[in-house]
């Protein structure tokens, strides 16, 4: 393997380092990152380092590669094998062991692949720390040693800590997995086959073609299977994973999608009621439902721009005790630590329905209505899908329309809302809207999109 100088620089994205293998992500890109992330963390007074993978087809190949750079400059490096993303993150607070790399490129295409990071105990690196990193790898400024490899199966100890969080009722559950072939298809079933539910399992093969649907168990189309056994079997709920296992999307017992923000009013019904931590954060996709149900529960609402790696920060220095993003990132805070489990999460809501004599439908009853579109994605060019979001600003200054600007343009009015933004992960710009009623939807979602599709 041999260092690389010409690493195209749109790997390097706001919470993540991702492209396509082997075009944008090969041997020998990984290994040029190992070295540089190798020397980076020594410059900060890190020794060890933790690596873990995605069952991807590339990650284990990738993996190596990565390694074998990290130990080039003489960090030492535990290896965690074949693990979910949150794995990576329990390890790295068990062991106490400040850096650590998960390759994943998480719900994206199977070609995709790329490198989750830390350097420091707060969290994920996120937007300026990643563009700093990147201008660091392009430097080609690397030390040399010789580290020493080791192993480590940080299984049971996460199946323990859920273990210990999940305390079932007395009502049992039928329960339909769909592990997307991704990486909980390895980990899904043993943990779950612990819980007294009856299990049903759905593309539970562990394969990184992603053979039966795309890896995102948000989007309406990646989970028609999954809704469509969880009639046939007279279900009571339907969970999916993404990729890699910190995300997750929920079905109700009717077969109709269940979004993030309805399964925030369920957990937020049960956690604020018994906590004395009153803090709630949800990321500026979510409908206002979420704001509105927080407050209603006496709770204290905090909006927050998309992103594990922002929302993950915000959670821990901001001691927030639950969190939730509309792409299906979860945190909580309580007994559990704020990492993002897609599992756990699962869980979570399978302990609440136990205890209930509710069906799941009846559960998110008595919010206020307001009408949304799903997530809207536009293709533009990692280049070119900025000028959208300033072409936005500049259209709202001229309105003078309240907004926010802390993650693209959110623009607030009495009766709804409107968001364009970047999307972080790949070449697009994702516009959502909401409003008060279906007219308004539309005029709110036309004037908006009327701008966007102008530039696409």
């Amino acid at each position: 393997m041999k260092v690389i100088r010409n690493i195209n620089k749109n790997i390097f994205r706001e919470y993540d380092i991702r492209g396509v293998y082997p075009t944008d992500i090969d041997e020998d890109v990984s290994y040029t990152i190992g070295k540089a992330y190798g020397t980076y963390i020594k410059k900060l007074g890190e020794n060890m380092c933790l690596v873990g993978h995605d069952n991807r087809l590339s990650s284990n190949t990738i993996n190596h590669a990565l390694t074998e750079g990290i130990l080039s400059t003489g960090v030492d490096v535990i290896d965690l094998g074949l693990i979910t993303t949150p794995m990576l993150y329990y390890a790295r607070m068990l062991k106490k062991i400040n850096a650590g790399i998960m390759v994943t490129a998480s719900h994206n295409p199977k070609d995709d692949n790329g490198f989750k990071f830390s350097f420091n105990e707060v969290g994920n690196a996120k937007g300026e720390e990643i563009y700093k990193f990147r201008d660091f790898v392009i430097n080609n400024a690397f030390d040399e040693g010789k580290g020493t490899l080791y192993r480590y199966n940080i299984l049971e100890e996460y199946y323990n800590l859920i273990e210990n969080n999940i305390h079932f009722g007395n009502k049992r559950l039928k329960v339909v997995l769909d592990c997307g072939n991704g990486t909980t298809s390895v980990f899904a079933r043993e943990l779950y086959s612990k819980c007294p539910i009856d299990l049903v399992m759905l593309y539970d093969e562990s394969d990184g073609n992603f053979p039966n649907h795309h890896p995102d168990p948000i989007v309406e189309e990646n989970v028609k299977d999954l809704r469509k056994k969880v009639i046939e079997e007279k279900a009571d709920v339907g969970i999916a994973f993404d990729g890699d296992g910190d995300r997750a999307g929920f079905i109700y017992e009717n077969g109709e999608m269940m979004t993030s923000d309805f399964y925030a009013i369920v957990i937020l019904r049960e956690l604020l009621k018994n906590s004395s931590n009153k803090h709630a954060l949800y990321d500026i996709k979510c409908s206002k439902i979420v704001k509105d149900e927080i407050l209603k529960l006496g709770g204290i609402p905090h909006e927050n721009r998309t992103g594990a790696s922002y929302m993950m920060d915000t959670v821990m220095k901001d001691n927030i005790l639950f969190g939730i993003e509309y792409s299906g990132h979860i945190y909580y805070n309580n007994d559990f630590p704020p990492i993002t489990s897609g599992l756990y999460a699962g869980l979570k809501l399978l302990e609440i329905m136990s205890n209930s004599d509710k069906k799941l439908s009846e559960m998110t009853k008595g919010v206020n209505k307001y009408y949304s579109t799903p997530e809207l994605k536009f293709l533009f060019t990692d280049d070119t899908k900025h000028l959208v979001i300033e072409e936005v600003e500049k259209y709202c200054n001229l309105k003078g329309y309240n907004m926010s600007l802390i993650d693209g343009i959110k623009v607030y009015f009495d009766d709804g809302w409107a968001l364009v933004r970047c999307s972080n992960t790949g070449p697009n710009v994702t516009a959502r809207f909401e409003a008060s009623s279906e007219k308004r939807l539309e005029e709110i979602k036309n004037e908006f999109l009327s701008i966007v599709e102008k530039k696409n």
